[in-house]
C-alpha cells in the first residue's frame, strides 16, 4: 500500500503525522518512509542513523561546435528556452533544461549527445529493525525537484507499505507524490489559511484519482469551519490532533508521541486501519 501524507500549505505537522505513523506500524511490520520534501527534508531528525548514499542525475545535451551548423531546429523544439542559436554560437541555459532528449532527436547533423548531470542525492537508512527511510536531497539551487522525488519512489517500488512524505503545497512536486498513491492523508489545522490550502490541495488530489482524509492538527476545538467543507465534499476525518503543550515539547526535542505514548500508538494504529478502508484495501 502506497499512503501520501500531504498538505496545502507548510506547518500543518504533515512531517509529525508520517513520522508516527511509520514508527507505529514499524512496531509490528515492514514499513519504509520516503522524504519527498526534496527541498527541505526533515524526517532524518526524528530517525538519525547512518545514512548511504547515491546521486541522482539527470541527463542534459552537450553540443559538438564543428558538427553543429547552426540550423536552429534544436532551438526551435525546445520549449523550455533551454537552447539558443546565434549566428556564431550556441547558448545553453541548464537550469531551464527539462531533459527530455528531443534537441537531440530533432539534430540533423547529430551534433548533439547528452551527459549525465547531479541534480541531488538520495540517502538510505535503517533506523529501526523494521523500518527503512529513504530521503532526497536536492542539490542547493538547483530548481529541478520532480526528478530526485522520482528517484525516491522508484527505488521503493517494490516495498508492500510505503510512505510518502510530500513537500507543501499543490506544484509539480506534490503531483509527483502523489501520483500511483492509494491514499492521501491531508494535514490541516483550522484556520482561515489552512482551509484555503486545504481545498487546493484536495483538489489536485481529486484530480489524480488519489482518494483523501483529512487530519485536522493542532485543534482548539473550533473546527467547524474545517468541518463543513469535509461534510460538504464528502471527506472524513480520519484523525483529530488537539493543540497541546505536550505534544509540542516533545515534537520540539525531535521525539514522536508514538514513541512517548502508547495511547498515540494505538490512535496512529486506528489511522492506518481507516487508510485501508479509504484506499479500498482489504483488512
Amino acid at each position: 500500500m502506497k499512503i501520501a501524507v500531504a498538505s496545502g500549505k507548510g506547518g500543518t505537522g504533515k512531517t509529525m503525522v508520517a513520522a508516527n505513523l511509520a514508527f507505529t506500524l514499524a512496531q509490528a511490520c515492514d514499513v519504509t518512509l520516503v522524504d519527498c520534501d526534496v527541498e527541505e527534508p526533515n524526517l532524518h531528525l526524528f530517525f538519525p542513523a547512518p545514512v548511504t548514499a547515491t546521486d541522482v542525475t539527470v541527463p542534459v545535451p552537450v553540443i559538438d561546435e564543428k558538427t553543429c551548423d547552426r540550423c536552429g531546429k534544436c532551438g526551435e523544439f525546445c520549449q523550455y528556452g533551454a537552447l539558443t542559436v546565434l549566428r556564431e554560437r550556441i547558448l545553453f541555459f541548464p537550469d531551464l533544461c527539462h531533459s527530455c532528449g528531443g534537441c537531440m532527436l530533432v539534430c540533423p547533423k547529430n551534433a548533439i549527445h547528452e551527459v549525465p548531470k547531479r541534480i541531488g542525492t538520495i540517502t538510505y537508512a535503517t533506523p529501526l529493525p523494521r523500518l527503512i527511510l529513504v530521503s532526497g536531497y536536492l542539490d542547493t539551487g538547483n530548481p529541478h525537484a520532480v526528478p530526485v522525488i522520482r528517484a525516491a519512489k522508484s527505488a521503493t517500488a517494490s516495498d508492500n507499505l510505503v510512505i510518502f512524505d510530500a513537500s507543501p503545497g499543490t506544484s509539480c512536486p506534490v503531483v509527483e507524490t502523489l501520483e500511483g498513491c492509494d491514499v492521501c492523508i491531508m494535514v490541516t489545522e483550522s484556520t482561515p489559511f489552512g482551509l484555503h490550502d486545504l481545498r487546493l490541495a484536495v483538489d489536485v488530489a481529486d484530480r489524480l484519482g488519489v482518494p483523501s482524509g483529512i487530519v485536522i492538527n493542532r485543534s482548539d476545538g473550533r473546527d467547524e469551519a474545517t468541518l463543513d467543507f469535509c461534510t460538504n465534499h464528502d471527506l472524513d476525518v480520519i484523525m483529530t490532533i488537539p493543540f497541546d503543550r505536550e505534544i509540542a515539547a516533545i515534537q520540539s526535542r525531535g521525539d514522536l508521541i508514538c514513541r512517548v505514548s502508547p495511547e498515540w500508538q494505538k490512535a496512529f494504529s486506528a489511522l492506518y486501519v481507516k487508510c485501508r478502508a479509504l484506499g479500498g484495501v482489504d483488512q
